[in-house]
């Protein structure tokens, strides 16, 4: 997902969203959400009413589901793209497939698709991570000239979060780096992390990124390992169903996942995670010490409604 942060302008929505947001909290027993003004809170209640809580099975357009496992909740890619819109972010609608949010997770989950065409794995074998760190590095740093011109905080990989790990039978892929904005200088805890887990299929992969901090990916870890384990692409769909005959092969192997394409995507994702997460934890002390939380409202059933 191609995500620009326009940085003054997100601060400004983000705040004004949960100032009223903790209004909307008091009125959780309500029948309907209250009349919002702030457009960053009519698109939370927007995807409010369409969430899909767990377990659920959720269908990704014609190529995978998801079996949403219990405390996970779905919100359809609609909904959450106005939501991501108003924080300040560019969706490429055609490829987002919504947003998923768990109880235990600071943070939330982006799920993209890339028809990339088939992506052979064979060079999985022959991984270094201390190059393929310093590929993501020069990567993010070519990036940094296009986040500039955007007026786009230049950022940083600072290091492994999880070196890669390609899981040949499941083709499952995992890795997470920690940045942060050059000069920034933030506590270790506060550094962004871009935690991402992919799934490759026939015709291209699907990707879930949980966007947090590296004070919270710990914990978060197993729970996005879970969400992609739930991910199937439907019959004819999967990386073994791939005729080399009629079918599309990607023009680059699996390490570009990591490098140089990753490279465009983690810094500007990243930006979410050290600008915005820190004032969502500020946001959640707040709420709980008025008697309710964030979590109560995303996570209550409608029979609550």
């Amino acid at each position: 997902m191609n995500l620009s942060f326009r940085f003054p302008h997100a601060h400004c929505i983000f705040f004004s969203f949960l100032f009223a947001l903790s209004f909307q909290v008091f009125a959780a027993n309500q029948p309907e959400p209250q009349q919002a003004e702030d457009p960053a809170e009519i698109a939370f209640a927007a995807m409010q009413r369409v969430a899909v809580p767990g377990p659920a099975t959720i269908p990704l357009g014609k190529k995978a589901s998801i079996q949403l496992p219990k405390d996970y909740v779905y919100f359809p890619p609609k909904e959450s793209s106005v939501f991501m819109t108003e924080l300040g972010n560019y969706v490429d609608d055609e490829n987002f497939y919504g947003l998923v949010f768990h109880k235990n997770i600071d943070g939330f989950i982006s799920i993209d698709y890339d028809n990339s065409g088939y992506i052979k794995d064979d060079d999985a074998k022959d991984w270094d991570a201390d190059e393929l760190l310093k590929s993501l590095r020069e990567g993010t740093k070519e990036g940094n000239k296009d986040r500039v011109k955007k007026g786009i905080p230049a950022i940083e990989v600072i290091g492994w979060v999880e070196k890669p790990t390609y899981d040949a039978t499941t083709h499952r892929l995992i890795w997470s780096a920690a940045l942060q904005d050059i000069g920034s200088n933030v506590p270790v805890n506060e550094q962004g992390v871009n935690y991402n887990t992919y799934l490759l299929g026939r015709e291209g992969y699907f990707e879930l990124n949980l966007i947090t901090d590296r004070g919270s990916v710990e914990a978060a870890k197993p729970l996005t390992k879970t969400l992609l384990n739930t991910v199937s692409f439907n019959q004819g769909q999967r990386y073994s169903d791939y005729n080399a005959k009629t079918d599309k092969l990607a023009e680059y192997g699996l390490a570009a996942l990591i490098g140089g394409i990753a490279a465009k995507k983690v810094g500007l994702l990243a930006m979410i995670g050290i600008t915005l997460l820190k004032f969502w934890k500020i946001a959640m002390f707040g709420l709980i010490a008025a008697g309710a939380g964030l979590k109560h409202l995303l996570f209550r059933k409608k029979s609550d409604d």
